[in-house]
């Protein structure tokens, strides 16, 4: 029962739209617009919050961002053209997924060189233990096999 309650639950959870901080004043009447107002706010970074969309954020900040996307897609602008706009106001940091030039190479690159690097050492490691005859034990001293000895006959008599 309590199975069917959480499943319930998480069912619900996962049936409930996302809630988007965009205001009922903000919509614009045209469907079309909206959508890719939407679809910018969504590609856009809140300022104030710095890892959550326009779209999901509530700040100030935010609601002016949206207006203003609005704003230019109302004027006729373009969706590179409003993307555009907002990097030469704010920056490069206003967009949530940061363009492909040669100032972003690194920011680009640098996971999959990691990966890369990670990969080779891990490698060059495995060939090393397998080139030095891995893990096997060198022979015992005659010292040390009979304490051994003298161990194994005290554990024969006391068991």
């Amino acid at each position: 029962m309590l199975r069917m309650i959480a499943a319930i639950v998480a069912l619900t959870l996962l049936a409930m739209p996302v809630a988007h901080a965009v205001q009922p004043d903000e919509i614009m009447a045209d469907p079309a617009k909206e959508a890719r107002a939407r679809e910018l706010s969504r590609e856009l970074r809140c300022m104030v919050c710095q890892n959550q969309s326009i779209d999901d954020s509530e700040a100030p900040l935010a609601r002016d961002l949206r207006l203003l996307v609005r704003e230019r897609i109302s004027a006729g602008d373009s969706n590179s053209q409003v993307i555009d706009f907002l990097v030469a106001r704010y920056g490069e940091f206003v967009l949530l997924k940061p363009r492909f030039e040669r100032q972003t190479l690194l920011l680009w690159l640098l996971a999959p060189l990691a990966l890369l690097a990670g990969g080779a050492a891990l490698w060059l490691q495995m060939r090393r233990r397998a080139g030095s005859g891995g893990d096997v034990p060198s022979p015992l001293t005659p010292e040390e096999e009979a304490r051994l000895a003298a161990l194994m006959s005290d554990d024969a008599k006391s068991g």
